[in-house]
């Protein structure tokens, strides 16, 4: 793979998603459909994901590609591929609140290495760097131009008082449990991906999830949390979340910045 085209293309891919997306999240009431699995898509899932799909599929032709809006006509094969939520956060999005992303990443031997977030209506994105360094860009975002940009890190963690960041949209009495085993200083809501980001940037220590999430959901905001010094885990037994699973389905996890000392679920 070449890294620093893969940089741009994902990045670049982010924006016009994004821009796609506020296009129609600014414009006047849009239909909202339900999904074999219940779960809510809009025009502006699809046409994120036929912009994302295209760009991937032209700069990348060799690499299979994953995405949310497309997941019942993939056959996965092997463990090394591109994996797309093109609108991570669709309840987030149909109640404009905010807290939603484009996410894209590129997963290796089952390990996502590669990855953007972009929170349009935030004006945040967050991605990892030819060379895998996790960094935040600031500015106008332009299509053809790098802005200021930033390389984030997760902080060192207090265990005394610990910052949490929980779902806005799923959060449950299982999260809450284990959220009680430690002592905590702060928590925060946030929608989408945004949390991996959260930990990323230093401005929340850990993020458990016990509830359903699919491979497309977490792989970008994990690429970038790992590229900030951070991790994610399996709620049962700690061991490393990867990719390339049966029907994409994620266990529950657990991310955190890895000075935190993790508590048994």
């Amino acid at each position: 793979m070449d890294f620093e085209k893969l940089e741009g293309v994902m990045r670049k891919l982010a924006l016009q998603a994004g821009d796609a997306i506020m296009a129609i999240y600014n414009g006047p009431d849009f239909e909202v459909k339900t999904k074999s699995d219940d779960s809510p898509v809009t025009a502006a899932d699809e046409a994120a994901d036929a912009l994302i799909s295209a760009g991937l599929r032209s700069a990348f032709p060799d690499v299979t590609l994953i995405t949310e809006e497309q997941s019942d006509s993939h056959s996965l094969s092997g463990q090394t591929f591109l994996i797309v939520d093109p609108l991570d956060g669709t309840k987030e999005f149909v109640h404009r609140r905010g807290d939603f992303t484009v996410n894209i990443a590129y997963v290796v031997d089952g390990l996502p290495i590669r990855g953007v977030v972009y929170a349009p209506a935030k004006n945040r994105i967050f991605y990892t760097t030819a060379d895998g360094v996790a960094v935040e860009e600031t500015g106008e975002f332009d299509m053809e131009a790098v802005g200021p940009r930033a390389q984030i890190s997760v902080a060192d963690p207090d265990q005394s008082a610990l910052r949490v960041v929980a779902s806005k949209s799923h959060r449950d009495q299982a999260t809450d449990d284990y959220i009680a085993k430690y002592q905590v200083s702060d928590i925060k809501s946030a929608g989408s991906s945004l949390k991996f980001c959260l930990i990323a940037t230093g401005e929340a220590d850990l993020y458990p999830r016990a509830g359903r999430t699919m491979e497309w959901d977490t792989a970008a905001g994990h690429a970038v949390l790992n590229g900030a010094g951070g991790a994610v885990v399996q709620f049962d037994d700690l061991s490393p979340l990867t990719y390339g699973k049966p029907g994409y389905e994620n266990p529950y996890f657990i991310a955190y910045a890895k000075g935190v000392k993790l508590m048994a679920s």
